[in-house]
């Protein structure tokens, strides 16, 4: 499971130029699940966002978590952070999750980080998303974690 955070200002995605989802204060989340990816990378990565602490205390130290600071998410699927570009000028994505076995995984993860506590609003599951965001920092990070290092 691979995921690009952004701490934002503010978030939202569109679908058919609708809002879907939209946060304040928190983090947008861009997450892909790779073919072998099962319910134990997916609760210890949702658990790992919850304590990451990305966010400036008094000091103006990253020293705060998401939940200290009362944050939402906006969770937003995206195969393509497993495209493979080795060979070629187009992407492969035979490693990324089919979209049955994805999508089941993505609502986990969601449920998961709202289990932990977190606000979660999110995109919609393989459709054409429009994602707007103001980066506060910016602050991006990527995690990866694969079920061979749990």
């Amino acid at each position: 499971m691979k995921v690009v955070i952004q701490r934002v200002k503010s978030a939202s995605v569109e679908v058919d130029k609708n809002v879907i989802g939209k946060i304040d204060s928190g983090l947008c989340i861009l997450v892909g699940i790779k073919d072998n990816d099962n319910l134990m990378v997916v609760k210890k990565m949702a658990e790992k966002i919850g304590k990451l602490r990305i966010f400036s205390d008094t000091q103006g130290k990253m020293n705060l978590s998401i939940k200290d600071i009362g944050g939402k998410i906006l969770s937003i699927s995206q195969f393509t952070l497993y495209a493979d570009t080795k060979k070629g000028n187009r992407p492969s994505f035979v490693s990324a999750a089919k979209p049955d076995k994805a999508k089941d995984l993505y609502d986990a993860f969601n449920s998961q980080l709202t289990s932990e506590g977190i606000e979660v609003k999110k995109g919609k599951f393989g459709a054409d998303m429009q994602v707007s965001l103001v980066n506060d920092g910016p602050v991006t990070i990527v995690l990866e974690l694969n079920n061979e290092e749990l």
